[in-house]
């Protein structure tokens, strides 16, 4: 299907991403729309290099985060399928790690799922923050100073393996250890060569002198705390200058482009499959897309990870795979239906926006649905933007504001004596129904909004009833 087949879908993306571009202050995003093995639509907004004014392209580079790991997955399934290795293998068999508990070692299946019981040791913020000017201090430049981070952690192991979910990018680093050591290749290479070459992404790189020697690539972004955005640098060194250590690129080192990206969203979605040949067998495929461990459930339910993978097996009622990517100042998202063969990739060179909204809305146009309607970020958010503004009472003698902050409501109050800004925590997560409370010395204090049907809105507070001021 291609564009012209359903303008309704350009009609969104090109609503929604502006809006969000300024409300995130992001400089440039691309996005790509693939379905049925073709590209339905993809476009870039904004600047790559915002001094310079170059717009962002559908084949603008930029760092992938975190959807690296879906990419270190399928190097570990293709040694599995050359018996090199088995996923039920200790990992200690393969690389020198060191922790565990008596009779319950860490397996490489823990690895791929983020079981190991132990929580984040921060390994990405070690390398991350150097690369942007923010040094830890932390020893991080072999695999010796890898391994003495890791192995020192013996009591930070807080559950038995397979049990719980820590979301761990040192147990990626570790993987691409384990690709390094069985391929005798070093990681970045393998990658490169057995993954990205065979799909035809040939730009896409954990080369960081490849990245900047492409003519179409970002100038990353820093957000900072106050909200303003300055241009950084890919932190993630090149890896050719410490082969040994490349795989510390394993957690999150790709840079790629939506175009280039399209062609690995559809192989993923074909189990393998490529049009001329196949990564690994559709039976390794679907181990990496297959649920293991449960997370909270999500606005859809059952939610959970696989192999490099966020696993929702009952998105409108379709299996949703996902993943999205981080490294500070440029950012990912991957999603795919796997059965109605469609996916979405998008990049910004900040960070993130909220992705998924985008993507789910996407979803719900293809499938012919109301976004706002069936979506409930999307309905969330539409009924959160309709409570916020200025609100006054009579004669306009005392004021507050409603905004929104991180998903959540507060009531902004600002007067010649106090200034206070208190959660407004809902009755109904979903919004349904518009009743809040404060919480204050565990006290709960009540909060209600009225929406009448001229529209106007209306809010009580304590002893205040205050009406909401024009736009």
């Amino acid at each position: 299907m291609t564009i012209k087949d359903q303008p309704e879908l350009r009609d969104w993306v090109e609503h929604i991403v502006p809006k969000y571009m300024q409300d995130g202050k992001m400089p440039g995003f691309s996005i790509a729309v693939v379905r049925e093995g073709e590209t339905a639509y993809s476009q870039g907004f904004g600047a790559r290099d915002p001094q310079k004014n170059l717009p962002s392209t559908p084949d603008t580079l930029y760092g992938i985060g975190s959807i690296t790991k879906s990419f270190v997955a399928i190097g570990i399934m293709q040694l599995v399928e050359q018996g090199k290795l088995s996923v039920e293998d200790p990992v200690k068999e393969h690389i020198p790690f060191k922790l565990g508990l008596p009779g319950k070692p860490i397996r490489v299946h823990h690895l791929l799922t983020h079981s190991l019981g132990l929580p984040s040791l921060a390994s990405s913020s070690v390398a991350l923050y150097r690369g942007v000017g923010a040094d830890t201090g932390i020893p991080w430049g072999s695999a010796e100073d890898f391994y003495r981070l890791m192995n020192g952690a013996q009591d930070e192991l807080v559950a038995p393996p397979g049990e719980r979910f820590f979301y761990h990018n040192a147990a990626w680093r570790m993987l691409g250890h384990v690709i390094q050591e069985k391929s005798g290749m070093p990681f970045h290479r393998y990658i490169k060569e057995k993954i990205l070459e065979p799909l035809g992404m040939r730009r896409s790189t954990l080369n960081t002198a490849e990245f900047y020697a492409d003519p179409d690539h970002i100038v990353p972004h820093w957000k900072k705390p106050d909200g303003t955005v300055e241009p950084s640098r890919f932190p993630y060194p090149n890896p050719d200058d410490n082969p040994g250590f490349s795989f510390m690129a394993a957690a999150g080192g790709i840079a790629s482009s939506v175009n280039e990206m399209a062609k690995y969203v559809n192989a993923q979605m074909e189990k393998g499959a490529y049009p001329y040949g196949r990564l690994a067998s559709s039976e390794s495929f679907k181990k990496m897309q297959a649920l293991y461990i449960h997370r909270p459930d999500g606005y859809y339910g059952e939610y959970g990870y696989g192999y490099g993978l966020g696993i929702t097996p009952d998105f409108l009622g379709h299996k949703m795979v996902s993943h999205g990517g981080s490294i500070l100042v440029s950012t990912a998202y991957m999603t795919f239906l796997t059965d109605a063969k469609m996916g979405v990739i998008m990049m910004g060179n900040s960070a993130s926006l909220p992705y998924e909204d985008i993507a789910e809305g996407v979803f719900a146009v293809l499938l012919g649905r109301d976004p706002y309607e069936t979506t409930p970020r999307l309905a969330i958010k539409r009924r959160m933007d309709r409570l916020t503004g200025t609100y006054e009472i009579y004669k306009g003698i005392e004021r507050v504001r409603v905004v929104k902050k991180a998903g959540m409501l507060y009531l902004e109050t600002k007067t010649p004596f106090a200034e206070t800004l208190q959660p407004l925590i809902p009755e109904d997560p979903s919004l349904g129904a518009t009743t809040f409370y404060t919480l204050m010395d565990g006290a709960k204090s009540p909060v209600e909004f009225v929406i009448h049907e001229d529209g106007y809105v209306d809010l009580f507070v304590e002893r205040y009833c205050y009406h909401k001021a024009p736009c």
